[in-house]
């Protein structure tokens, strides 16, 4: 058991639905153990300029169903040199902060590995909507934010079919097309272009978008992750090929928005409080995950050098129930 009694939570990196209710669960958890809990606003960039403030059982009421962060978020530059990793593990220090939990991706897991070999006792939970962490199965946000994005495309199919249109519909995704590749198969999308997998070659759009329409089909949806390119190009061209209307819809920012679904709140309230265990027990350097049906936990730099495709199972299936 470690001597812990004061702990820092904050959320790095783009926010994601869940963040609140991870944030929640530290609070809470901290507190019923005995110990001490301080909120650091904005990242890392709260930590370096102290924006800490203390908080107990009222100041995490009713968010749990909210979406975004109440720590707010922010990327900070300062934290990659060695002089803000170093100034921000004073601060912690000075604050009288014995370890932190830090939400966010993999960028703020490297803050993180930072913080620890400064001294300062670190946890990460994954918190991003792009589930491309490998370590783990789960990430904080991406439920939420999968089905803000197939409710999107439902709504933009319903008028495509009654104008007997092409849907260029651009989700989130700049490095990883797991919320695309998800919703083409739960929107039934002719084509989806993900980034780990995308050619350029647009003639295997065109091609299946007349093939569609030479057995009947009126309209059709083209799920593109933002990360192949350019959605309006790509409507332009398909019409120019194809002669069928074609519009392009960037989803956007609405994807990180909104209530965070039921799976999302229970899942990163377990992350939130088996961070707080993690750091009772004295561990240090470590990243929750949800593998295999368990809450468990990596090193640090183990996880970060785990490499993370596209689910193969998943992507034959988008190409098998579009045919």
């Amino acid at each position: 058991m470690s001597d812990i009694k004061t702990i820092g939570v904050l959320t790095s990196g783009g926010d994601a639905p869940g963040m609140n209710a991870a944030i929640r669960a530290v609070v809470r958890a901290g507190l019923n153990n005995g110990l001490k809990v301080k909120g650091i606003h904005k990242g890392y960039l709260g930590l370096i300029e102290e924006e800490i403030t203390d908080m107990d059982t009222m100041s995490v009421s009713d968010i749990v169903h909210r979406g975004g962060t109440i720590l707010n978020s922010s990327r900070c530059k300062e934290m990659m040199t060695p002089e803000g990793q170093k100034l921000a593990a004073d601060n912690a220090r000075k604050a009288g902060i014995d370890g932190i939990v830090v939400i966010g991706g993999d960028g703020s897991f490297k803050g993180a590995q930072r913080l620890s070999e400064n001294g300062i006792n670190t946890i990460a939970l994954p918190g991003t909507i792009d589930l491309d962490i490998a370590c783990t199965e789960y990430t904080i946000g991406f439920d939420t934010a999968v089905n803000t994005a197939m409710e999107a495309i439902d709504k933009i199919r319903d008028t495509s079919a009654s104008h007997e249109r092409c849907s260029i519909i651009e989700v989130m995704g700049r490095t990883a097309g797991h919320i695309a590749l998800w919703c083409g198969i739960a929107s039934g999308a002719d084509y989806v272009l993900i980034p780990e997998r995308y050619d350029g070659d647009e003639s295997k759009i065109i091609d299946k978008i007349l093939s569609r329409r030479a057995v009947g089909k009126m309209h059709h949806i083209v799920i593109n992750a933002e990360g192949c390119g350019d959605s309006d190009g790509i409507a332009k061209r398909i019409e120019a090929a194809t002669g069928i209307e074609t519009r392009a819809t960037v989803i956007g920012h609405m994807q990180r928005g909104g209530n965070p679904t039921c799976h999302d709140r229970v899942y990163a309230s377990a992350f939130g409080a088996k961070a707080v265990d993690l750091l009772i027990e004295g561990k240090t350097n470590r990243v929750v995950a949800y593998k295999d049906g368990e809450f468990i936990d990596y090193d640090i730099d183990e996880a970060l050098a785990m490499k993370k495709d596209i689910d193969e199972l998943l992507y034959d299936l988008v190409r098998r129930l579009s045919r």
